[in-house]
């Protein structure tokens, strides 16, 4: 009877384990995931080229299922090969690139939901950790004394509006994907480069006075003429206009002006009595003197406007007033002895009767003139290109005072960092028009989407010649290999985003020849301000200084 129960017993047991479901695999998660020991960023910046890259998980890791969860790539989706090693019983796996990762490059590390735990379950979702590496600190190439440096960037520079010059007229091209399509503004600072590449004897007198009888004639009898103003873009085999937008397909006066600076500049610089330079400066007269600067009133307005079409006349409506790049304009309209304008114009256009000053103290610097924080630095570079700033004053600024501080703002402004782009600093700095990635924006402490433009720092470099010259140094040593090229420095770069321009324009590679050279000589202002046009003019609108 007892045996009989026992026996009994055993079955019943043995029969309840044979119908028994299994538990299910449990799903786990991720506890953290961190590089070099740092965690919970959006994007880690300014990581070594060999990061350690560990991803923690609420359960042990079956090691089979690692190599097809983890991934390491690079900005183009390309894989990279990575080691594995396990901590903490296998509940956390730490990736190593098989090799040293690239500088100033972006990657991405992430682990799927195909990875399994040890008793069978799956990662609850995906995980990434996205990253940039560092800065090659290294010098890219051999250093060498300050002046032999502005050297060595001049003459790289100036082979843009040399080597790279339209073949047909000499005239400078918009950007080194133009093609026939020229600049008259660019054409201008190409003019003034030209001269202070004859001064270094990066080219011959004769070679610059043959370049500039070729330009000078293709603007004096191809290029097409708006009241004697030209016209934004020209096609430079043919000389016609090409539209700058829609409605601005006919006269440019601000960058007629640009033209100009540059073309009496050379006049000034071509002094000879033989018949070549005399007949030089024969034909730039001409083209200035036709310039009739007073048409641009409009209605005898006091008030100079930018655009004026043969097909839509004022439709753009552009009013020249400051402050801004601009300054120039007035400058040589004033100074024109054909077709001149008072000084109430300049008083009430250009000034709005001092409603161009500022006055406001930013990051501690006054600001004598123009928007909040300066704007755009190409303000303190276009029109002083020519017109020497030193000692310059009139009723409503110290020029010098004004250029010096506005760049003193912008570097300030990049120290503090606002808005804490990676890679700002006393060495990287500069904010002023530039190509972005896919566009073009004039970058400003207003308008700050973290890209910096080498023409910012360098052409500044007479008003603030330490500070310059350590920005020259960060961008040719340090990042030379990235944004050193055929005609300088590039366009512009961006180190939060990794980005450097593939671009040259030519208003942003001549301020930097021009300027290193008035720096270091006064040749561009020296040479302008000599005109006797020119000192009139400026009198007649109330400017002293030493020169005039």
């Amino acid at each position: 009877m007892g045996l009989s129960i026992l026996v009994h017993l055993a079955g019943c047991e043995k029969k309840s384990n044979d119908t028994a479901t299994p538990l299910p695999a449990l799903n786990f998660g991720i506890n953290s995931a961190a590089i070099n020991g740092t965690t919970s960023r959006a994007l880690y910046y300014d990581i070594n080229p060999t990061p350690v890259i560990r991803f923690s998980f609420s359960a042990k890791i079956d090691r089979g299922s690692v190599a097809a969860s983890f991934y390491l790539k690079d900005a183009s989706g390309t894989a990279v090969n990575y080691t594995a090693s396990y901590e903490r019983s296998d509940s956390v796996v730490v990736l190593s690139p098989s090799q040293p990762l690239k500088y100033l490059s972006r990657y991405v590390a992430s682990v799927s939901p195909q990875l399994k735990s040890v008793n069978g379950g799956n990662l609850s979702s995906e995980s990434e950790l996205n990253f940039q590496t560092s800065i090659d600190s290294s010098n890219k190439f051999p250093v060498i004394a300050d002046d032999s440096l502005m050297t060595v960037v001049q003459k790289q520079t100036f082979k843009y509006f040399w080597d790279f010059a339209h073949p047909a007229s000499g005239l400078s091209r918009e950007r080194n994907t133009s093609g026939d399509l020229v600049t008259s503004g660019g054409s201008g600072f190409g003019i003034m480069a030209i001269v202070a590449g004859i001064h270094r004897n990066f080219i011959t007198r004769a070679e610059g006075l043959t370049r500039l009888q070729k330009i000078v004639n293709f603007m004096k009898n191809n290029a097409q003429k708006f009241h004697g103003a030209f016209p934004h873009w020209l096609n430079g085999a043919t000389g016609a206009v090409i539209p700058f937008s829609s409605k601005d397909n006919g006269a440019d006066l601000v960058e007629t002006s640009y033209l100009m600076q540059g073309l009496l500049t050379a006049r000034q610089y071509f002094n000879g009595g033989n018949a070549a330079e005399t007949d030089l400066r024969s034909d730039i007269n001409a083209i200035y003197n036709a310039v009739e600067w007073n048409f641009f009133r409009k209605n005898n307005e006091n008030v100079l406007y930018w655009h004026w079409s043969p097909d839509h006349y004022w439709d753009m409506n552009h009013k020249i007033q400051g402050w801004n790049e601009c300054l120039i304009t007035y400058v040589l309209a004033a100074s024109s002895p054909t077709f001149s304008i008072p000084k109430t114009v300049y008083d009430n256009g250009w000034a709005q009767n001092g409603g161009m000053k500022n006055n406001n103290f930013y990051f501690g610097i006054q600001l004598p003139l123009g928007p909040d924080e300066g704007g755009p630095l190409f303000f303190a570079h276009y029109s002083f290109l020519g017109i020497n700033p030193t000692s310059l004053a009139d009723a409503y600024a110290n020029y010098w005072t004004q250029n010096r501080n506005h760049t003193l703002i912008n570097y300030n402004y990049n120290i503090s960092n606002p808005k804490s782009h990676f890679g700002y600093s006393d060495q990287v700095w500069g904010l002023t028009a530039s190509d972005i990635s896919g566009g073009y924006t004039a970058s400003s402490p207003t308008n700050d989407i973290g890209v910096i433009a080498p023409t910012a720092s360098i052409s500044s470099i007479p008003y603030t010649p330490a500070e310059s010259m350590k920005a020259l140094k960060f961008f040719y040593y340090k990042l030379g290999d990235k944004l050193w090229g055929d005609y300088g420095f590039k366009d512009a770069f961006s180190l939060k985003d990794a980005w450097f321009a593939d671009s040259y324009l030519a208003i942003d590679q001549g301020p930097i020849v021009i300027m290193i050279e008035n720096y270091r000589s006064g040749l561009l202002w020296n040479l302008f301000t000599s005109c006797p046009e020119v000192k009139a003019g400026m009198k007649t609108l109330g400017f002293t200084a030493p020169y005039l």
